[in-house]
């Protein structure tokens, strides 16, 4: 499974590494990914999600229900 937020579609973004003396090679920046369990009220189940740690805070500050709601007409979660 690659590592891509399963409810914002995050996933690595490239840059380069710069040396002193302003060498510079490609490199990737890791989206920063957590496996969490999340209880869903409404379908009165448990879900395993791989989310980014930013996506957590909008779940904590709007709710999972909202989330998943957005996520469903962005066609991220099935």
């Amino acid at each position: 499974m690659s590592r891509v937020c399963e409810l914002t579609g995050k996933k690595a973004m490239v840059g380069n590494n710069v040396s002193h003396a302003m060498n510079k090679t490609k490199r990737t920046f890791g989206a920063n990914l957590i496996k969490k369990r999340f209880y869903i009220p409404e379908e009165d189940k448990w879900v395993t999600l791989k989310v980014a740690t930013s996506t957590l805070k909008t779940i904590n500050r709007i709710g999972i229900s909202a989330v998943l709601k957005e996520a469903r007409a962005k066609g991220f979660y099935k």
